[in-house]
């Protein structure tokens, strides 16, 4: 069955480019030009993946992730937008999306992200169903129900962050490049700022770490990250 995916576009014609070519790689398209259009559809269509401009009139394409991610609608989300600083990736990011594409960029570019953005759900789904408990020491995550609980105290997390705790946990008492992190959380081959790595590990210390003992979270200077019991 062809993975359906729903454009977010209120410039006319790139929506019309980006339908040609996704239906041209065998995706079923649906396209709306404004958020508020675009949420009822998000809603309550079967999709497989959201491609969402940030500037759409009625609604903002951030606050159409927002109220989304707040009804926990999980669909995968791509953010089309002319913006270009890590604040605006960062917020977006915080907000639910799964990955983040500068206008202008190339078609093959945006596909590819597409691909593997719909793939890293599809395993991530399978992994969820195969092993919906993830623990180290009082920390346990279901990943059916995606809860995080610490010392028996539930502990809210964005969907970035809980992407990268999950990662973290699969691969609990080994370390993990940046590299690594970028690839399998941010689902390709990212080439903006590796600071965004920082900015997600320190938000996730702050709720996992700050408050309990032992902090699990370590840096391994000039490689990456662990997550293990000292």
């Amino acid at each position: 069955m062809s993975k359906r995916i729903l454009v977010v576009e209120d410039e006319v014609q790139i929506a019309r480019v980006l339908k040609l070519e996704l239906e041209y790689e065998g995706y079923d398209v649906l396209v709306e030009h404004d958020g508020k259009s675009g949420l009822e559809v998000a809603l309550h269509a079967n999709l497989d993946l959201i491609l969402l401009d940030v500037m759409l009139p009625e609604l903002s394409g951030i606050e159409m992730l927002r109220r989304l991610r707040k009804a926990e609608v999980n669909i995968p989300v791509i953010l089309l937008t002319a913006r270009n600083t890590t604040l605006d990736k960062v917020m977006g990011l915080d907000q639910g999306a799964n990955d983040y594409v500068t206008k202008p960029f190339e078609i093959e570019e945006l596909l590819a992200r597409v691909r593997s953005c719909i793939r890293h759900n599809t395993l991530s789904v399978k992994s969820s169903n195969e092993t919906p408990l993830l623990s180290i020491a009082d920390l346990v995550i279901n990943t059916e129900t995606r809860e995080v609980e610490r010392s028996g105290i539930s502990i809210s997390l964005t969907p970035k962050e809980y992407d990268l705790l999950v990662y973290l946990l699969t691969n609990k008492n080994k370390i993990v490049t940046r590299e690594g992190i970028l690839m399998h959380v941010w689902g390709y081959e990212y080439e903006g700022e590796t600071n965004v790595i920082d900015v997600y590990i320190r938000h996730l210390r702050k709720k996992i770490d700050e408050e309990f003992s032992p902090p699990l979270i370590q840096t391994i200077r000039g490689v990456g990250y662990a997550i293990r019991e000292n």
